[in-house]
């Protein structure tokens, strides 16, 4: 049984070692939500609201992700006791639309902690079977096709098996192309971030000849009818993203044949709960998933890690390690890849499996606030 009994919520500032640059818009610094959720017998845990900066991937910001979790979702959990994690989504769900990602950073953080609470690590907690994860990499829109065909050169040299290249109008052939001409036999896809239409049906047919694994999101962030028609136009698997927020989302896919692939974002689609339900849907339809970043600092790496150890897991995940994106994390050992791109899952202790570095959060805390139950 869980009854959390109090939550700390912590907005901190981490800058990004380079600008993160897709269709929608650029990040240089991450506005990021933690949370440290305290059990009424004693087990805690970190989590992390993976809601940005402004509404250009979602509808949710930080700031509002803040407001829902201070006004709705907090007063859902704090005090209730829980027979299973698995329960808290319904209990989130009724009478409350969306906010999908408030309520994943509560949720995951409750799954956290019931895994600390008996006694396992978090991947083996959620029916996890892999020891080491292969890992991708998310290469933002550069300036000219040469530097994506450089960049994405390094990456692979680093030992990344895939790579993902962010494509917008007038960023798109050309600069895929020069990629491929680059690394021939390398794991390559794109992604749109909904940059395109229908009406750019033609243009996208085009990368059919360059042999991609995918290409995430076209279309609409809400779509999944006109992907459908688009899909039925081209060779390559589209991968649907911002359009799968539930099961019922990605039953609608499947069933439409909007798409062939799913990113699973579990901040996206309202935690573990409903990650795990679109697993096991995927895993019986036999529809490849993989796990999508959102920027997050390596308290959301791990859930991510952790959820990426499941069985139909098949692609390699934006999981990058702590050093491609900051200076310094806020997690101990950081995230590490290994020279043939491949991420340890912490099987060693109860938990997350990393060390949180408390100084540091205090060193870069800008806002807090600390919710108990209602009397």
């Amino acid at each position: 049984m869980i009854c959390v009994d109090q939550i700390v919520l912590r907005e901190i500032r981490l800058a990004l070692k380079e600008p993160f640059k897709i269709s929608s818009g650029a990040v240089t610094e991450r506005r990021i939500m933690l949370l440290e959720l305290r059990d009424a017998t004693g087990a805690a845990c970190w989590s992390e609201c993976v809601a940005g900066e402004s509404p250009n991937y979602s509808s949710e910001t930080i700031d509002t992700a803040w407001l829902a979790i201070e006004a709705y979702v907090a007063p859902r959990v704090l005090g209730v006791a829980f027979d299973a994690p698995g329960d808290v989504h319904a209990a989130l769900e009724r009478d409350f639309r969306g906010h999908q990602m408030a309520k994943a950073a509560l949720e995951m953080g409750i799954w956290g902690v019931a895994a600390t609470q008996a006694g396992l690590p978090l991947a083996k907690f959620i029916g996890g079977v892999r020891k080491k994860i292969p890992v991708g990499i998310s290469l933002g829109i550069q300036a000219s096709p040469g530097a994506l065909a450089d960049k994405a050169t390094a990456a692979i040299a680093e030992g990344y098996r895939k790579v993902k290249i962010k494509i917008e109008p007038g960023r798109d052939i050309e600069f895929v192309r020069a990629a491929r001409l680059a690394l021939p036999n390398a794991e390559l896809m794109a992604d749109a971030n909904n940059a395109y239409t229908l009406d750019d049906a033609a243009t996208l047919a085009q990368l059919d000849d360059l042999d991609l694994m995918m290409i995430e999101q076209p279309l609409a962030h809400d779509d999944i009818v006109r992907h459908a028609e688009l899909q039925r136009r081209l060779k390559t698997a589209i991968c649907l993203d911002e359009s799968i927020t539930s099961l019922e989302r990605a039953q609608d896919m499947v069933t439409l044949g909007a798409g062939r692939i799913i990113n699973i974002k579990p901040g996206r689609v309202g935690g573990f709960a409903s990650s795990l339900a679109i697993h096991d849907y995927c895993e019986q339809k036999r529809v490849p998933v993989w796990c999508g970043g959102m920027l997050e600092s390596g308290i959301g790496r791990a859930y991510n890690v952790a959820l990426a150890s499941l069985s139909n897991f098949t692609l390699p995940g934006d999981l990058s390690p702590s050093r491609r994106y900051w200076e310094q994390d806020i997690v101990s050992p950081e995230w590490r890849m290994s020279a043939d791109g491949m991420m340890d899952v912490p099987l060693a202790r109860a938990g997350l499996g990393v060390d949180i570095d408390l100084q540091l959060i205090e060193d870069i805390t800008v806002r807090r606030a600390v919710l108990r139950p209602q009397a």
